[in-house]
């Protein structure tokens, strides 16, 4: 992932209002290795039920205000829709993003099950598991890190979607 500034993580935002993105805590960027993630995603400390995520989509930074569901999941295993990593059910959860434009204004809003903490560029940097070692750690962490880009992008297509 290519770095961003506060700026353009500000800017990049298509489902916050004003109000929001004025409000909206920074991650420490100083502490971020960029070559090592597919988006930036963080929890707002103040708010436990929002979550943001910012990607690089084409030559321009993608972000998203993401809500999480109120209750847990009750499942005693759950798979993130992005990573495809599998974990105790704590550990992933609901998020609903309001959909941009009109349609989000109208309370039009998508959702998918992602990692809790945000954390799926780290969870598929994890060393592989013997049987998926076909072709070397690096072609393995290549592979899922397109499939979580390719699935990050389905998910924000479908809040940048017209209603």
């Amino acid at each position: 992932m290519r770095p961003l500034t506060i700026p353009e993580i500000r800017g990049s935002m298509v489902n916050a209002t004003v109000a929001e993105i004025e409000r909206m805590p920074m991650p420490g960027l100083h502490e971020v290795v960029w070559s090592d993630r597919e988006y930036l995603g963080w929890r707002d400390p103040s708010a436990a039920q929002r979550g943001y995520l910012v990607y690089w989509r084409g030559d321009r930074p993608v972000g998203l205000v993401l809500r999480s569901a109120t209750s847990p999941l009750r499942a005693g295993a759950a798979i993130c829709s992005l990573c495809s990593t599998g974990q105790p059910g704590g550990q992933v959860t609901l998020f609903s993003a309001p959909r941009a434009g009109e349609a989000g204004r109208r309370g039009d809003s998508v959702g998918t099950y992602i990692c809790a903490d945000l954390s799926c560029s780290m969870l598929i940097r994890i060393a592989p598991r013997y049987f998926e070692q076909i072709g070397g750690a690096d072609q393995v962490l290549a592979r899922k890190s397109q499939r979580l880009e390719t699935r990050l992008d389905a998910f924000v297509s479908r809040v940048l979607q017209e209603a």
